[in-house]
């Protein structure tokens, strides 16, 4: 065993328990481990992996070691991780893991350095900050690194800048443009999960409240369809005409944040963008509004404005802070404004994490294949890859479909058949 940092290892039984339970949920996976077990097609490939340390993660790195890979796991996040669970894979998967829930920015990067250390072949990153930290910090073993890949809409935003500035120095998967991901994971996943976080850490109830929310690309999507069936009103702002007309076809009122202020009793922010929510929609919230975010940084509420403009900052509950301003309203950020499906929920369902980690492990193996042929840019994931894991999801969930006929595939590929 190489080095780890986790919280406590007598943790583990626990995490093993929860662990077993997610992979009951995750059958596209389970049979992709079954061949990997077998077959063996990352034997010896050296992976750090930068990742929410939780249990659909864990059958994730199950799979990738039982198919040979040297795997070391950081967190992508510092509220993400299950503590539990990392200290299962220690001691019990016997997988390297640096993570721990709370962890300040300092421990966060020197965990991200101990998975760097492990001078990777391949990197699996959600967010990029591997990527960026291998990058800036650690070029010397870029002459090592063959692909990586990428779960997240905010870590394929970052690579494709980097690609565009010819700063990348090795192909990356975009995972997250899969079909069996951004559909399912981005829309059903964060949709459920964004609502699980904000009940838990409040306990207020979202029938008719103003529900705004920041963004309506797959994420927002999921979640304003999950808003409306707990009952709130949902207001839904953007920056993009294209989203925003179907937002309103979608039947949402559609609004700029300015205007939207001045109502939401619930904002979230699934953007990936910088100071969604700023000093000027702080000065326009109602008291007792609560701030929380479902994207991937924590930088889409401006927190260091609102520490600025409050008076006062107490913790009321747990993963509720409490800005009290000068002129006595309370608005409540939710999480420290980081991940609040992570922070105090437990993630996506195992369901739809099964078709993202699948397309994950299948996308690392053909990286392996196929990285010799690639350019130093970010891809797509092959769509053979994105059909096979809806049809093993399909199976898994006792659901079958048609098949064309000779006949209609003949039709389908023919010009001279007309009316």
């Amino acid at each position: 065993m190489e080095q780890y940092d986790v919280k406590d290892l007598r943790l583990a039984e626990g995490g093993r328990r929860r662990i077993e339970w997610a992979e009951r949920e995750m059958p596209v996976l389970r049979q992709i481990r079954e061949r990997f077990a077998k077959e063996r097609p990352l034997e010896g490939i050296r992976v750090s992996a930068c990742l929410h340390v939780t249990t659909e993660t864990a059958n994730l790195m199950s799979t990738l070691h039982l198919g040979g890979a040297e795997v070391v796991l950081t967190a992508s996040n510092p509220l993400s991780t299950q503590d539990d669970v990392a200290a299962c894979l220690v001691s019990q998967y016997e997988i390297p893991t640096f993570a721990i829930k709370g962890e300040d920015n300092v421990t966060y990067y020197k965990h991200i350095r101990a998975a760097l250390d492990h001078k990777p072949q391949v990197t699996m990153d959600d967010g990029a900050d591997l990527v960026s930290t291998l990058h800036k910090e650690y070029r010397h073993l870029l002459p090592e690194v063959f692909g990586g890949t990428e779960e997240t809409t905010t870590g394929v935003i970052r690579l494709r800048a980097m690609a565009n500035d010819n700063a990348l120095a090795f192909p990356v998967i975009a995972v997250n443009d899969a079909m069996t991901k951004h559909l399912f994971d981005n829309r059903y996943g964060t949709g459920q999960s964004t609502i699980d976080g904000i009940v838990r850490a409040t306990n207020v109830l979202l029938a008719g409240k103003a529900f705004v929310i920041a963004g309506y690309g797959w994420c927002g999507r999921g979640l304003a369809m999950r808003a409306r069936g707990m009952g709130s009103n949902v207001i839904v702002t953007e920056v993009d005409p294209l989203p925003a007309l179907e937002a309103v076809m979608d039947g949402f009122r559609v609004m700029p944040m300015e205007q939207a202020v001045e109502i939401g009793d619930i904002f979230v922010t699934v953007t990936g963008d910088l100071n969604v929510l700023d000093r000027h929609h702080f000065e326009k919230m109602k008291d007792g509004a609560i701030i929380a975010n479902s994207g991937h940084f924590n930088v889409e509420i401006n927190l260091p404005a609102l520490e600025e403009m409050a008076q006062e900052k107490r913790l009321v509950r747990p993963f509720v802070d409490q800005y009290e301003l000068a002129d006595g309203r309370r608005l409540n950020v939710l999480g420290e404004g980081r991940l609040i499906n992570l922070a105090s929920a437990e993630g996506h369902p195992a369901s739809v994490m099964d078709m993202s980690f699948a397309n994950q492990a299948l996308s690392l193996e053909y990286l392996v294949n196929n990285h010799a042929s690639l350019e130093n840019k970010v891809y797509s994931v092959p769509p053979a890859i994105d059909s096979e894991i809806a049809r093993i999801k399909l199976a898994g969930m006792n659901v079958q479909i048609d098949t064309l006929t000779p006949e209609q595939v003949a039709y389908l590929n023919s010009w001279e058949e007309g009316t």
